[in-house]
């Protein structure tokens, strides 16, 4: 089925008590729009059209960096939902698909519903998404007849019996593109809110002899987010997910609710994945790697077999080899470290490439920032690198090198040399002793002439 997206994404969100656009707060790293934008692409659409009003040029920002050919189209007056609809007419002219309209604050929206909703459209003009509400509210009512939705009725509108009714509406609508605009030209603003809205062009198809029908979901995936402790739980609702979902696959967690997940972490069948583990976006953890207790990781990619932490923090490009070893208080950014090769300790190894086997000792750093640029660092196979070593990039250490403890290493180190870089040491006998004495011996005239 030919399908284009429409996501209204315009209100302004007083409520967050924010400058940013409502749509764009994070949920699990990403703004909320991006996650109605990936529920409806999982439908394969020929058009996504964002409905952008407050903060348009963020919004805009935003939608086409996740999605290059989302068009975004302005509602300047916030008039209601059929009004909102009705500005992505022109964007679509005569597309002669389907019309799926989601809504940017709505993040929850499962692919498997929208593929309900669109079985349902083989044997009805108009689909409607619904769900039992275990508190109505002042949600809109479904009001059907056995398979058919009669008409949907707005809560301020209602009567006391039509109140009563549990069925609500979502606001998610599936119809032929053609009709839903056609219909919206009907709608009018005759209501207790002087808005147009989208929900009344139900009654109207049904008055022209269309069908129409509801589908349902569960509450939780219509959730809609207009405040920040709505925000709060639509989070906390998102984690719960992607935790029962991570056990479900066979990942290992011992107290699952301190694991935080980004929207688009992947973790392998048999990882291990200890307390108080972040995970920002762009995060992949292969089969049977381990993250140990209070590690961060963001757009990095850990291979099976590796172990990470404790207390370790991978940052953007940063690429772990099987087998690897990072262990506690070691950062690592946009650096590949190959199979075998172990920082274990107090580290910060950045622009870097790690050969197989090498061995990083204790607050080695690669030093890869002159103030201005940054610089690579390389790193052959099977090297040792001692405790307490700068690496000033742009520098090589061949294969099978090895640096002394406390070295800077400022020049190429070829394969198999022994690299030492530090000033030579000098005993004095005996002062120590007289160096205290005299200190000593200065604060105590200096106590005395204080007195």
């Amino acid at each position: 089925m030919a399908i284009a997206l429409i996501i209204l994404a315009a209100g302004q969100g007083t409520r967050m008590n924010s400058d940013l656009p409502k749509v764009l707060h994070p949920i699990a790293g990403a703004p909320m729009l991006l996650h109605a934008m990936q529920s409806g692409a999982t439908l394969d659409p020929d058009h996504t059209i964002i409905v952008a009003g407050h903060g348009a040029d963020a919004v805009t920002a935003v939608a086409q960096a996740h999605d290059p050919g989302a068009q975004v189209v302005l509602q300047t007056e916030q008039l209601g939902t059929a009004h909102a609809v009705a500005q992505a007419a022109p964007a679509l002219g005569d597309y002669p698909g389907d019309a799926l309209v989601l809504y940017g604050d709505t993040p929850f929206i499962q692919p498997e519903t929208l593929e309900k909703m669109v079985a349902a459209r083989a044997r009805h003009d108009i689909v409607i998404l619904g769900f039992a509400a275990a508190d109505p509210g002042r949600y809109g009512r479904l009001v059907t007849e056995g398979e058919t939705l009669a008409r949907i009725v707005e809560f301020k509108d209602a009567t006391p019996g039509e109140r009563d009714i549990t069925l609500c509406n979502s606001g998610v609508i599936l119809a032929p593109a053609p009709l839903l605009f056609d219909l919206i030209a009907e709608v009018g603003n005759d209501n207790a809110a002087g808005e147009y809205y989208l929900t009344d062009i139900v009654a109207l198809a049904r008055a022209r002899g269309l069908s129409a029908t509801a589908v349902t979901c569960p509450e939780s995936e219509t959730m809609g987010i207009n405040s920040r402790t709505e925000l709060s739980l639509a989070e906390a609702a998102f984690q719960a997910r992607a935790r029962a979902g991570a056990l479900e696959n066979g990942v290992t967690m011992p107290a699952p609710e301190t694991v935080h997940f980004a929207y688009d972490t992947h973790v392998g069948r048999d990882s291990v994945i200890e307390q108080n583990v972040v995970f920002g976006p762009g995060v992949t953890i292969e089969t049977g790697a381990h993250i140990r207790a209070f590690c961060h990781l963001e757009g990095c990619h850990v291979a099976r077999g590796a172990v990470v932490g404790p207390y370790a923090r991978l940052r953007p490009g940063a690429e772990l080899g099987e087998e690897t070893r990072v262990g506690n208080f070691v950062e690592i950014k946009n650096a590949i470290i190959d199979e075998g090769a172990k920082v274990n300790h107090l580290s910060y190894i950045g622009d870097a490439h790690l050969g197989a086997g090498t061995n990083v000792g204790a607050g080695t750093i690669t030093c890869n920032y002159d103030g201005v640029s940054k610089h690579h660092t390389e790193i052959g196979k099977n090297v040792f690198i001692g405790s307490n070593t700068m690496l000033i990039a742009p520098v090589t250490v061949g294969d099978d090198a090895l640096t002394g403890s406390g070295s800077v290493i400022t020049r190429d180190v070829e394969p198999g040399a022994l690299a030492i870089a530090r000033a030579e040491q000098v005993n004095k006998p005996g002062m120590a002793r007289k160096l205290f004495d005299l200190l000593k011996s200065k604060a105590s005239r200096r106590e005395k002439g204080a007195e």
